[in-house]
């Protein structure tokens, strides 16, 4: 099953009008979001600093409750505008739009404009599986600042060893109005892909970041399968080479 949701048709956005409301973070809600509970298990996300950092994609004519079809996280970039997703989260016309934090009907941290879409050529010449992965420049905000300014972001990670340690995912099911997170240990999926287990990423979840205990993005739910055929095992592109030079294409591109 394609873990990009596509909603059955477009609804009016209701969330320009509060682009900015106060997010209340604590230290144990973060220690709890850090991936420190049981492996393999999918809970709801709890409000921290890093879970604001993961956001929905939406179209532009679209309202976001309902409407969000796939997941987005940022990621550290020296213009400090760059979320990380899946490239066939990417496809297709019309303009998108990023809520990071979203839940329930409200953008605490405001719905973000895509300026610019960042894709491998082996993705858009053929969508080769094992080149699902992109990224999107961002407009600033009215006053100027940068999406990572507002939230801050992880480090892109590429090269890292496949379940070296384990990684928490976190995404939006498009049936829901609140992310979901699990911490597993990846195993590798043949030379160019790797897994994870654990259940309840349906559509929407692709484009979701896969962070290990030091902050790194290590991997994105795409690739094999676009994501996975069942809600209980998702799949990332095995970030290598690939992936760096799609990076440095995203932050030193105009």
């Amino acid at each position: 099953m394609d873990r990009e949701s596509r909603s059955p048709g477009p609804r009016r956005l209701a969330l320009f009008a509060a682009l900015v409301l106060p997010v209340v973070t604590s230290s144990s809600l973060a220690v709890a979001d850090a991936g420190t509970g049981p492996l393999g298990v999918t809970a709801g996300a709890v409000v921290s600093e890093r879970s604001d950092r993961v956001g929905v994609l939406f179209r532009d004519g679209d309202d976001v409750v309902g409407g969000h079809f796939c997941t987005a996280s940022v990621v550290h970039s020296p213009r400090r505008d760059l979320v990380l997703t899946a490239a066939h989260c990417l496809d297709g016309a019309g303009e998108l739009l990023f809520a990071p934090g979203y839940r329930d009907g409200q953008a605490p941290h405001g719905v973000w404009k895509v300026a610019r879409r960042v894709l491998p050529e082996r993705w858009a010449e053929r969508q080769d599986e094992d080149s699902d992965v992109a990224f999107a420049v961002l407009e600033p905000d009215r006053a100027g600042d940068g999406i990572e300014d507002v939230v801050g972001a992880e480090r892109f990670a590429t090269g890292t060893v496949t379940g070296a340690t384990a990684v928490t995912v976190t995404g939006y099911p498009s049936d829901g109005e609140t992310p979901v997170t699990c911490t597993n240990k990846p195993t590798a999926q043949g030379r160019t892909q790797q897994r994870i287990e654990c259940p309840g990423f349906s559509g929407g979840t692709s484009g979701s970041p896969w962070v290990n205990g030091d902050g790194k993005v290590v991997g994105v739910l795409g690739g094999h399968e676009r994501g996975g055929n069942t809600d209980d095992v998702s799949y990332s592109v095995a970030l290598g080479t690939e992936a760096a030079r799609l990076y440095g294409e995203a932050v030193s591109a105009p």
